[in-house]
């Protein structure tokens, strides 16, 4: 149960499929005043639930996750609409109670506390060495050109906290025309949806000359999207400070991993980067390329055994 925002939907996705277990999924969302009010004040009804989202009906299901906070009040609708045999999981921290679910995966830097909360050091998420693999033969074609060694960016964009201003973004056009021209690296560009226009405008426009050279590759929203085939071609990877997600999801692949600063964060970004850095997985982007291994992150492995492991003594 998401939000459907793409973020949301791929950590409930990744950990259905660690898991092994078909699951179905649920669009939600809430009606007024509901959409616009925080959890905490929003009553677990299933009656909250707009027309215009998916419904929520039995036979209940035997594990919910949920991730967002539209999720939250439904979630503990069905809980108790099962008479509480629905396992419910909740990723990310739900602001309510805790005690309310049977399981809350939220990362440490949110700094939950309970008996019932696992606390992981990124978000879930469904890369793994198999669907890396699989993305290598489907995207081999796409940056079979491109020199090497292959440099994935990945470019988040603007959030609640951090701004991609047009500094920063010439900045970081320079740095990549060097690495492409300088130092003879291929790039493999994508941007999400939260990428600035403008930015996308700046860095196409500075590597005019790698594009048209096949030095680089910047995906322009047309086919197959080939973020995994980037990930798993790269020899490095670049990846914006505002997504979580997305540097969880490039530490899955064992390679370099620096992240892009951007103006602006939060206490909780700081302590989430602070934390990669510590446990050597990743490094700021200072302008170069470095080498180094680090062991690569188990958090979605983690949280399904741990679900696997209440809900089997829960059945006892």
């Amino acid at each position: 149960m998401t939000d459907g925002r793409l973020g949301m939907i791929n950590q409930c996705r990744g950990l259905a499929t660690v898991l092994s277990t078909p699951a179905v999924e649920k669009i939600i969302e809430l009606s007024a005043p509901w959409c616009w009010l925080p959890p905490a004040i929003t009553p677990a009804r299933l009656s909250v639930l707009a027309k215009t989202g998916d419904r929520l009906s039995p036979p209940w299901p035997d594990l919910l996750i949920g991730t967002g906070r539209k999720s939250v009040a439904p979630l503990l609708a069905v809980k108790r609409a099962s008479g509480g045999r629905s396992f419910c999981v909740q990723v990310q921290n739900p602001d309510v109670a805790l005690e309310k679910f049977d399981l809350v995966i939220a990362p440490e830097h949110d700094q939950l506390r309970g008996d019932n909360v696992l606390s992981t050091l990124g978000s879930m998420h469904g890369v793994t060495a198999a669907v890396l693999d699989d993305a290598r033969a489907l995207f081999a074609d796409a940056v079979a050109a491109l020199p090497r060694p292959l440099i994935a960016v990945l470019l988040g964009g603007n959030n609640a906290v951090y701004r991609m201003d047009e500094n920063l973004v010439r900045r970081l056009a320079d740095d990549l025309a060097t690495l492409a021209g300088a130092n003879g690296c291929g790039l493999a560009i994508t941007a999400s949806p939260r990428t600035p226009r403008e930015a996308v405008a700046v860095i196409t426009k500075r590597l005019a000359n790698e594009l048209e050279s096949a030095k680089a590759v910047f995906w322009d929203g047309a086919g197959a999207n080939p973020y995994l085939g980037y990930l798993a071609h790269a020899d490095a990877i670049l990846v914006t400070a505002d997504s979580v997600n997305m540097v969880s999801e490039a530490a899955a692949t064992g390679k370099p991993v620096h992240v892009i600063d951007l103006p602006g964060g939060s206490d909780k970004f700081r302590r989430f980067h602070t934390a990669m850095v510590a446990a050597g997985i990743t490094r700021p982007f200072t302008g170069a390329i470095e080498h180094w291994s680090y062991v690569i992150p188990d958090d979605t492995a983690r949280a399904a055994a741990e679900i696997r492991r209440r809900m089997s003594q829960r059945d006892r």
